[in-house]
């Protein structure tokens, strides 16, 4: 995510300038009703936290992840992706994957004696020298952009994290982690290997197939590294396997789900915005954010009107084949509950909020968010029924509250606070939902409810941590600040494609689509003009059409555009 706060900066998008029409309209007893609400439920949420954070610690440290029903652990950290740990040491005692994960919750929670307790456990006991076959993908969100993202936090003087000193010890961890995934980008292509051994490196007859997250989802935790240690290997390798995914794109700009990283071919060529291709998509506009590479901005830019154009049914998204565009797979899967968050952050409030509301359908309908849902049987998948805990939902609800401040998002979060308690706490922590229609339960807290359910849920009713700094936060949402100095150039006036800085006498005037809830294809002064991100053309040049297909969306009430009875495209319905 990418929030503005009080101090300069040169480079911001606007959520938290985003009028708040919803607030204001209500009376002092409503807004102090509401207000009760939210630190109520703040104090619900930690109080989750602290369930699932105490019992790993107790059960499970420093072990990877917590089996909640058991009270034992797993070590899962090679087991991510399904595919277990291969030459397992005898003296391995697993990577501590949930602390690391649980770092930035730490701070944000405001607990920095247990954030520095962890640090310094982590600096004497982490070890990355082990005979342990990884995947990369996971491994780079969860454990290098946790590492990299405490560092950052633990090295900012202003947040007092440490009553003692903190000597950089998280950075050399996550330089040690990021020299091992190198050998990974020793291809053909310059395309990862899914797997990689962290002691030995790519291992003889390693599978060649990865996904198009797994290569394209690198460059925000590496890119970050290569800043802050002033080597730029680790930034060259990720922007370059993103490069070359980019020019895999097909005619119709879209990409699939898995290749060989060996050959560069696709191997399964229909995908959509959910596993497999989710987080490519949030890198590109992250990055951009990040770094202010314009490239980023135009690559993602091209890929979002793609999907607009052929995943996007109504508020949901299909999966469709990459080279003909048409529709494979009718489904909604729980990874997809992200994209809304994403539509916010480039403006697109209107369809972030209406698939926003489908996806809380059918939670409610549930009680919790199935992995599969078949939208043209409208029903859950038979063999995946399951829901591991996931933050996508809370994820998106977070953003759209910060970008309305419609205090609907409050309830929506109460709703999934509520569903989590009633359906998913036991004695021995959270556990994941093994069948939705019978609430069975799976022996496994996962990582990422510490480092993302519990966190946007926290923040959704408490967003005192992105009131202070300006932050992404990377797909595992662990977040990273965004810098000046991360910046190639930030000229005093900077006008990229989608939001501007622009000074005027002595104040500053930022300007977005999102401050202004609009999203615009409109004239900032003479010869500026602001593309949106939205917009999607028409078929033809010359608006004629046969069908409502045939249209875009309007570029600048990001309406969508049907076809006149004449065979013209217009907005003809009101």
């Amino acid at each position: 995510m990418f929030l503005s706060s009080h101090s300069p900066c040169l480079f911001l998008l606007l959520l938290l300038l985003f009028p708040t029409f919803c607030i204001s309209s209500m009376s002092l007893s409503q807004q102090s009703s509401w207000a009760s609400k939210k630190i109520r439920m703040r104090d619900k949420v930690r109080t989750m936290f602290y369930h699932a954070y105490d019992n790993y610690m107790t059960y499970a440290f420093p072990h990877d992840e917590l089996k909640p029903l058991t009270k034992s652990y797993t070590d899962s950290l090679s087991e991510l992706g399904n595919l277990k740990l291969e030459h397992l040491p005898h003296d391995y005692n697993g990577s501590a994957l949930t602390l690391i994960e649980s770092l930035s919750s730490l701070v944000i929670m405001g607990n920095n004696t247990e954030f520095e307790k962890a640090v310094l456990w982590l600096s004497e006991n982490l070890k990355f020298d082990v005979d342990a076959r990884i995947n990369l993908f996971e491994c780079n969100i969860r454990v290098l952009g946790g590492l990299v993202s405490a560092h950052l936090l633990a090295s900012d003087s202003s947040k007092k994290l440490f009553q003692g000193t903190y000597n950089n010890q998280l950075l050399f961890l996550a330089e040690d982690l990021g020299k091992r995934f190198l050998p990974a980008f020793d291809t053909p292509t310059g395309l990862p290997y899914a797997w990689i051994n962290l002691k030995y490196g790519v291992m003889e007859n390693e599978t060649t197939e990865t996904s198009t997250s797994g290569c394209g989802s690198l460059i925000l935790e590496m890119g970050a590294l290569s800043k802050m240690t002033g080597d730029p290997r680790y930034e060259s390798a990720a922007l370059r396997a993103l490069r070359k995914l980019w020019s895999m794109q097909s005619s119709l700009r879209l990409f699939g789900t898995t290749l060989d990283v060996e050959t560069g071919e696709w191997i399964e060529f229909s995908s959509g915005i959910g596993a497999g291709v989710d987080s490519f998509y949030e890198y590109l506009l992250k990055a951009y954010i990040l770094f202010g590479k314009e490239d980023f901005w135009r690559m993602f830019h091209s890929a979002y009107v793609a999907v607009q154009k052929y995943f996007r049914h109504g508020p949901w998204y299909h999966e469709a084949d990459m080279r003909t565009g048409k529709a494979t797979y009718w489904q909604l899967t729980s990874l997809q509950a992200f994209w809304p968050g994403l539509q916010v952050l480039i403006g697109d409030i209107t369809a972030a909020n209406s698939s926003h509301r489908e996806f809380f359908h059918v939670w409610k309908r549930y009680g919790v968010l199935p992995e599969r849902y078949l939208l043209d049987h409208r029903m859950i998948h038979p063999t995946e029924k399951y829901y591991p805990l996931r933050p996508e939902l809370a994820e998106s609800t977070f953003y759209l509250y910060q970008a309305t401040k419609d205090p609907w998002y409050i309830e929506v979060g109460e709703t999934i606070v509520n569903s989590l308690n009633r359906y998913t706490k036991i004695e021995g922590g959270f556990a994941s939902v093994k069948d939705v229609t019978t609430m069975q339960l799976e022996d496994h807290q996962h990582s990422f409810f510490l480092a993302e359910t519990c966190k946007y849920l926290y923040l959704l009713f408490d967003d005192s941590f992105v009131l202070e700094n300006n932050y992404i936060f990377t797909t595992e949402g662990h977040p990273l600040p965004v810098l000046s100095a991360w910046h190639e150039k930030l000229p005093e006036t900077y006008i990229p494609t989608n939001c501007t800085f622009m000074k005027r006498q002595t104040a500053a005037r930022r300007i977005s689509s999102m401050s202004l809830q609009v999203c615009p294809a409109m004239t900032l002064n003479p010869g500026k003009h602001v593309e949106s991100a939205c917009h999607i053309p028409d078929a033809r040049s010359d608006y004629r059409c046969l069908t409502d297909e045939d249209c875009g969306v309007d570029s600048t009430t990001c309406r969508r555009r049907s076809c006149s009875i004449a065979g013209y495209c217009g907005l003809w319905i009101f």
